[in-house]
């Protein structure tokens, strides 16, 4: 069986004045969007270098939507009646 899909994401990023920058990544797959959220604070005795704050805020604004994507995935396999993780019958693809 063959499938083809193309997911779109887009990743905005936000620093406020006092050196917090946030993230927002987003991911439409044509059918739902998901949306993480990251955020990286500079420490005040730090130099303020606003790449490493978008890189830590880019990162954990991605991993948040991995989580929500394999949590979502997790839900579909099981709304398909397969076991649940942790059961002994396996479920779904292994990693």
């Amino acid at each position: 069986m063959s499938h083809t899909a193309e997911w779109k994401v887009r990743l905005h990023l936000f620093e406020d004045d006092d050196g917090t920058t946030k993230a927002h990544v987003v991911l439409d797959t044509g059918t739902a969007a998901l949306t993480g959220h990251g955020t990286a604070h500079c420490n005040p005795a730090d130099t303020n270098v606003p790449e490493i704050g978008d890189e830590l805020a880019a990162g954990r604004a991605m991993h948040d939507l991995a989580h929500q994507l394999l949590n979502a995935a997790g839900n579909d396999i099981q709304g398909m009646g397969a076991h649940q993780p942790g059961t002994r019958e396996p479920a779904g693809w292994p990693m």
